[in-house]
């Protein structure tokens, strides 16, 4: 009988235990995913632009030991060097250089810029004493959340500088709400919920000011800049204006299980590839991440990753590291290029959209995607090699596919690829609401994507 009750209550002993350390690796687990998410939302809140994307990430690299080098400055790099260069202010490129002479090629792209409405030149539009202002939209978004939110606005202002070819230029956030874009109430507009197409050259003017009914005065937009930049309203010369939502992210869930914020897509790339960089402890090979502006606009500009960006800086590193072009085209055969962008969860409301096979969740782990078309970068190897980092690492993963009857999104990865021909993998985090003024992802996911980030440089 007492040998009995011994053994029941070291049973008991050893069930608390399990339960206690349970217990603590779910309390280790949660503190991590809250530590991953605030540093995420911290970062998103400060890339209002893709120039401010640019200079909060130049401050992450800094920080962290990595030199600066300007595009038209001659570049002295030793092995085992950490740098970074910008192109036009709005594309960046961090390198790693092995210590040993040695072969290996890792790239991570993404992309800083993200759907928004941007202000024309000569903005300004009176109505009857109200002010309203010119914008166009940038990339595909869905419109009508954009309506009846209050709006800063952040980017890149010129002014004259002492010539022509030397402007001056200032970055400006103006974190305050300054336009909100009125919806026509549904007493005039019955057929609101039953299906509205939104003219973006009429419904989406933003209210700014109010004056006088008789008032003339169309430069009060340029009025105001000139006002906040202390400066003469004949010194701006021009601007790149872009709006954005002034409410910060958040998590919301019965368990704080879902980050809700703006510009997800595609800052939580950006964060994780620099992440990875950044804790690499690799001694050999070359190391890249790259984070390009245009995207959402086709990638097709000068510093996009349809451009010659991302081969003219393997071309000067591996030239000023006394690489031979055929050496470079063998490093470029052998390398891997992840291409980082955010992929579609199911949605609760609409399972039907999925593909019947390949259902990702939010919560679930990072995103391996998959096009026929080439729609995104991939081939089996490059599934295969991802798949088993994952599988090595403990990173959870899902598969994703566009229905055969939905066209679906495109990234960089297959641009990009095209003009540097490496073995390219396009990942990221499940979302809902892409290309919403505010998107939905899981609290656990980013941790997972810079889990996979920070092995892959690791490699």
């Amino acid at each position: 009988m007492g040998i009995g009750v011994y053994i029941e209550k070291t049973n008991l002993v050893f069930v608390y235990k399990i339960k206690y350390t349970e217990h603590i690796n779910k309390e280790k687990e949660l503190k991590t995913m809250k530590n991953t998410t605030q540093e995420l939302l911290g970062f998103i809140a400060t890339c209002t632009s893709p120039y401010h994307t640019v200079a909060t990430s130049r401050k992450l690299l800094t920080d962290n030991g990595f030199a600066e080098l300007k595009q038209a400055d001659s570049w002295h790099l030793a092995p085992g060097g950490k740098y970074f260069t910008t192109v036009y202010d709005s594309t960046l490129l961090a390198f790693r250089i092995g210590a040993k002479a040695s072969t290996g090629l890792k790239i991570a792209a993404a992309h800083t810029d993200f759907p928004c409405f941007r202000i024309k030149p000569q903005a300004g539009i009176l109505t009857e004493g109200y002010g309203t202002l010119n914008v166009e939209g940038y990339g595909g978004m869905i419109v009508s959340t954009w309506l009846d939110r209050p709006l800063p606005m952040a980017g890149k202002i010129v002014l004259k500088g002492k010539e022509p070819f030397s402007p001056k230029v200032q970055l400006v956030d103006f974190k305050r709400p300054l336009f909100s874009m009125p919806n026509l109430a549904i007493h005039m507009n019955r057929e609101v919920n039953e299906g509205y197409k939104w003219n973006k050259q009429k419904d989406v003017l933003p209210l700014a000011a109010m004056f006088d009914r008789k008032s003339k005065d169309k430069e009060f937009f340029a009025e105001f800049l000139a006002k906040e930049l202390k400066c003469k309203k004949e010194d701006i010369l021009s601007y790149e204006l872009s709006t954005y939502p002034v409410e910060t992210g958040c998590t919301f869930g019965l368990d704080n299980e879902f980050i809700s914020s703006p510009r997800l897509d595609n800052i939580t790339s950006v964060k994780a590839c620099l992440d990875g960089i950044i804790a690499s402890k690799a001694k050999a090979g070359l190391q890249i991440a790259a984070i390009f502006d245009n995207e959402e606009v086709g990638s097709k500009t000068k510093q996009g990753a349809g451009s010659n960006v991302l081969s003219q800086l393997l071309e000067r590193i591996y030239g000023i590291l006394g690489k031979e072009r055929e050496d470079v085209l063998r490093e470029l055969a052998t390398g891997f290029m992840l291409s980082v962008d955010v992929a579609h969860a199911l949605h609760p409301n609409y399972a039907e959209k999925c593909d019947p096979t390949n259902k990702p969740l939010m919560n679930s782990g990072l995103v391996l995607k998959q096009a026929a078309s080439q729609s995104y970068a991939g081939d089996a190897e490059a599934v295969g090699v991802v798949a088993g980092l994952c599988e090595e690492k403990k990173i959870p993963y899902q598969m994703y596919v566009n229905r055969s009857d939905i066209a679906g999104g495109s990234t960089l990865g297959s641009i990009a690829s095209a003009l540097v021909p490496i073995r390219t993998m396009d990942i990221g985090v499940p979302m809902l609401a892409m290309h919403s003024a505010r998107e939905t992802m899981g609290a656990k996911d980013q941790e997972a994507l810079t889990a996979l980030l920070c092995a892959f440089f690791a490699k």
